[in-house]
């Protein structure tokens, strides 16, 4: 219950603060009649729609599994971020196409001083909101969270990058550069959607990994063998494989392991069991372990 409240807290505050950037960076935009700007105010309200969607969803991620649905709603998560994510895809890409016809119409005169001062500001804004959500996520693991901070932290490089840029062509106009500065406000805002189209892509790849329950990163594999082995074999479990699945926020670890001898202690499965599960819930704190004897008779390659 804690968790679910912290992480609406955080959801809220992601929301709040992206629909106040959002209105000042429309205005600003109709005002100023940047490009740059206005791509900046297209995706924040384009997160706001589905930061609205998930506070409302949000308990569904923290109800326990049941017959019904063996996977809880973790699944659902994963669906909306493919959802996000094909969306902001299309509107980059949308947003790209304007960009350019503008940039080969003759580029999009701006006054650079008076961006680079308010792309500063919300630099500024945004680093606030971020070392604050990040305080808050401290003990969380929500990948609702962690995309809302990565979202923030390329503001904030966005923000510093498009200011430093825009500064530094206010002396380009007193230089033989001086006909690039029409393209400033395109070339910038050109490059921030280069630069976001393959994370953009990253995490769709994950959502869509998710909900066909596809195995995860090889590394991480064996980062999990590395906490679940030595306690195995304190047991003297022998692992012969890993079935680890990843739906959401959720990690499901299946340890499949053979005995020397020929019964089980059932004591020790269980006191094994707790200690594998307190153990990796250290690194994965949303996450189920089990361990599941095979017979000696059957061989897993």
């Amino acid at each position: 219950m804690i968790t679910e409240k912290r992480e609406k807290q955080i959801l809220t505050m992601s929301f709040i603060s992206g629909l106040i950037f959002a209105i000042i960076e429309f205005i600003f935009s109709i005002y100023s009649d940047s490009q740059s700007a206005l791509t900046d105010a297209v995706y924040d309200a384009s997160e706001l729609v589905f930061i609205a969607l998930l506070l409302f969803l949000t308990p569904l991620f923290h109800k326990p599994v049941s017959e019904k649905h063996p996977y809880g709603y973790f699944q659902i998560e994963s669906i909306f971020v493919i959802i996000k994510s094909v969306m902001m895809l299309s509107v980059t890409i949308g947003v790209l196409v304007e960009i350019l016809k503008s940039a080969l119409a003759g580029g999009n005169m701006v006054n650079n001083a008076q961006i680079a001062i308010f792309q500063f500001c919300l630099g500024s804004g945004s680093i606030f909101i971020y070392l604050l959500m990040r305080k808050l996520n401290k003990n969380l693991s929500s990948p609702t969270i962690t995309a809302e901070l990565l979202g923030w932290k390329l503001d904030i490089i966005y923000s510093f990058g498009m200011s430093l840029t825009f500064f530094i062509s206010l002396y380009l106009k007193h230089t033989s550069l001086a006909w690039i500065s029409p393209y400033v406000d395109s070339m910038i805002a050109v490059m921030v959607m280069l630069f976001v189209l393959p994370e953009s892509a990253k995490v769709l790849w994950e959502a869509i990994k998710n909900v066909f329950l596809f195995s995860p990163e090889k590394a991480w594999v064996e980062e999990i063998k590395e906490v679940c082995n030595p306690i195995l074999e304190e047991y003297h479990f022998l692992p012969l494989f890993y079935d680890i699945t990843k739906t959401g926020r959720h990690l499901w670890i299946a340890v499949y392991f053979q005995i020397e001898e020929e019964c089980l202690n059932v004591n020790e499965l269980q006191k094994a069991w707790k200690a594998v599960n307190e153990q990796v819930q250290k690194s994965y704190q949303e996450c189920t372990c089990e361990l599941i004897l095979m017979p000696k008779t059957m061989d897993i390659g």
